[in-house]
């Protein structure tokens, strides 16, 4: 009888391989376990009321017996002048958060690193950590009342060198640099944590061996430490680029006001407003799938050139 020689096939192979591998890490699913229920239940299952974007929703009637629209909120959407605005709102303030507030938890994180004093450097680590527990809700009432043209500290100073005071809250050309600067104050501590911990993975005898080539502390940085955090900072970068439409809707509430509404109403305020207030939720779906179509093609786009140039990549 003559034996058989076929190899098996590779799928047969995957699965032979995956399951000795699920039983041996299987503690460590197990704790992966409830973030994957957590994400299927509140961002998968929810997809099926997309269809609500072709329909004209109604609450008596419910999602399928609502009556088809097809393609009317999008063409009601690229159609409506304001859209175009809010959308120019939402990307440019993006733009702005992208270039200016995501290189600082970089450098704050490559400043941290270089200090020897561990008291010191704990000490400023929990400084700068601190705001990222605070609500927005807190955290704009303080720049708010720090901005106020009576009694904030910034028109205070202004004041005593003899400068008029400056009602920056209702002036569309503050709305926006106040909004990066306040979200740079808030956030980038907290964003330092994922550089130091990336930091931390760099093998110190690189900085050994660069030491004894006489290499200074510029060298170092950009032939080591740049390049040991460089697959962090990309793939960062590619989920940052995936949010250009989609902005913290909680600051902007916070801050934002009627008078400033030309520069800053944004997507996620623009929804909040037609979808709660006024009940239009066919719209909001049809936007918030407009949102969610942009954002694909970003992240796809970023993670090619990423690919391409780097060959650090997502997938």
């Amino acid at each position: 009888m003559k034996a058989d020689t076929s190899k098996p096939t590779a799928g047969a192979g995957a699965r032979r391989s995956f399951w000795p591998l699920l039983l041996k890490h299987k503690y460590l699913y197990l704790m992966l376990l409830p973030g994957f229920i957590w994400y299927f239940i509140y961002k998968y299952l929810p997809m099926y009321g997309l269809i609500i974007a072709f329909k004209e929703f109604n609450f008596s009637k419910g999602i399928w017996s609502s009556p088809w629209v097809g393609w009317k909120h999008f063409e009601f959407l690229f159609t409506y002048p304001d859209f175009y605005r809010i959308v120019k709102n939402t990307v440019l303030i993006n733009a702005y958060e992208l270039l200016f507030s995501f290189p600082v938890p970089i450098i704050l994180a490559l400043l941290l690193n270089e200090l020897k004093n561990m008291l010191f450097k704990r000490t400023v680590q929990t400084v700068i950590y601190f705001p990222h527990f605070l609500s927005w809700v807190v955290f704009g009432g303080i720049i708010i009342q720090l901005l106020s043209p009576n009694e904030g500290l910034v028109n205070q100073i202004r004041v005593f060198f003899g400068l008029e005071t400056i009602q920056f809250m209702v002036k569309s050309e503050f709305f926006r640099p106040i909004v990066i600067l306040s979200l740079i104050l808030k956030e980038s501590g907290w964003g330092t944590i994922i550089y130091l911990a990336a930091l931390s993975g760099i093998d110190p005898e690189q900085y050994e061996a660069a030491t004894i080539d006489g290499a200074s502390r510029w060298q170092k940085l950009f032939s080591i430490t740049l390049p040991g955090i460089m697959n962090t900072i990309i793939l960062l970068l590619i989920l940052k680029i995936g949010k250009m439409l989609d902005f913290g809707f909680e600051q902007i509430y916070v801050l934002y006001n009627p008078s400033v509404y030309n520069v800053g109403d944004v997507l996620s305020t623009y929804i909040y407003r037609i979808g709660l207030q006024d009940a239009r939720f066919s719209l909001t779906a049809a936007i918030g799938l407009f949102q969610s179509v942009i954002g694909f093609i970003l992240v796809w786009s970023a993670n090619k050139a990423a690919k391409k140039f780097n060959d650090n990549a997502l997938w």
